[in-house]
């Protein structure tokens, strides 16, 4: 285990932080401008349990974190590959903080034998950031693990304005469901988990999109949950399980990570009322803005349902779900998307001709 990254240059200190440390670095990330929950201490343990280790660096002036990553590393063959989901966490203000940080993980993906390292910070499409890695070497990555574009619903103003700013047929569902008798409570058993799996699964096959294991989501919510930061919520209609939602908080921003329903049921509207019992949960705990967690990407580059339909690689089943989630009156947002740098550029472009030719 590293400790000390880097030497002390007048008062600015990088090192890799202990577990005492979770309550530092979840302070300063959560109140950073671009903090994210994938950048949570929370995040990093969860992710320990499926094969990565977490490192967090920080960079300290003063004593006090001013820009850090939490890098997750995936040990495979006697190699690394080093990934920092949503980061580096650095003041916009403060872009020279950028690299002595990148510096000190360069030396860890050094030490650990990477290939390379992907970044995906949690900037948006235009930023200072994208100069600032073309500068230090690092490519854009044709791929991308998180979602390239997503709508934030902003929260400020309390219930009304919310609902208000909600499109009429949205308002409308949502009272629909509450009329004919929909149910929303917080999930309590191996059972209710058991159900909203099954619900994934469901939903996946509809919608096009991989659904997880069961111990996943389990552990998942553990991770948060046990920290007062996520809830799992299930809508009710009939005594029946209908839907579900795993809701997160962290910061000032609440987060809509995984849903699902059935396929019966859906004129009693139960999607609709459980998402707006998720904003009302997002708004106990303190969140000013709501993450509706990935749309189609073409939507932020103005495309619209009839250019995917001509575009090859789009799952049509995400249209249905960007339709639905826009309801909510929410703003576009398109990330920067992804960056590599390679340490060794042989295994590197072997690793990228492999996965486009099997499309992993």
């Amino acid at each position: 285990m590293i400790d000390v990254l880097a030497t002390e240059t007048h008062t600015a200190i990088i090192r890799e932080l202990g577990p005492r440390e979770e309550a530092a670095w979840d302070s300063f990330v959560s109140c950073a401008p671009n903090g994210h929950i994938l950048q949570s201490w929370a995040w990093g343990e969860f992710k320990r349990s499926y094969g990565w280790q977490p490192v967090r660096l920080a960079l300290s002036i003063d004593g006090e974190i001013r820009a850090g990553a939490q890098v997750l590393i995936r040990s495979i063959a006697g190699v690394s590959l080093p990934y920092v989901p949503r980061g580096p966490v650095v003041a916009p203000d403060r872009p020279e903080l950028y690299f002595p940080l990148l510096d000190a993980i360069h030396r860890l993906g050094k030490g650990r034998h990477a290939v390379f390292l992907k970044v995906e910070p949690n900037e948006l499409a235009g930023s200072t950031v994208e100069p600032l890695l073309r500068s230090r070497g690092f490519l854009r990555s044709a791929h991308t693990v998180q979602a390239r574009a997503t709508l934030h619903v902003p929260l400020d103003g309390g219930e009304e304005v919310i609902l208000a700013q909600m499109k009429g047929k949205t308002r409308y569902n949502v009272r629909l469901a509450e009329r004919r008798g929909v149910q929303i409570r917080a999930a309590s058993s191996a059972d209710d988990l058991a159900r909203f799996h099954q619900l994934m699964v469901e939903t996946g096959e509809r919608d096009e999109f991989p659904v997880r294991s069961l111990a996943y989501y389990r552990d998942v919510l553990e991770a948060f949950r046990s920290r007062g930061q996520g809830e799992l919520l299930l809508a009710e209609f009939d005594g029946l399980i209908v839907a579900g939602i795993m809701v997160f908080a962290y910061g000032p921003e609440g987060i809509y990570m995984y849903g699902a329903s059935s396929n019966k049921h859906r004129r009693e509207m139960p999607t609709y009322l459980l998402q707006w019992r998720a904003i009302q949960w997002c708004l106990e705990h303190g969140c000013s803005r709501y993450d509706m967690w990935g749309i189609p990407e073409q939507v932020a580059d103005g495309a619209d349902e009839r250019d995917a339909l001509e575009a090859k690689n789009v799952r049509m089943g995400l249209w249905g779900v960007y339709r639905f989630k826009q309801g909510f009156g929410g703003e576009h947002s398109r990330y920067t998307g992804a960056y590599d740098y390679p340490y060794n550029r042989p295994l590197y472009l072997l690793w990228a001709r492999l996965r486009k030719s099997k499309e992993l």
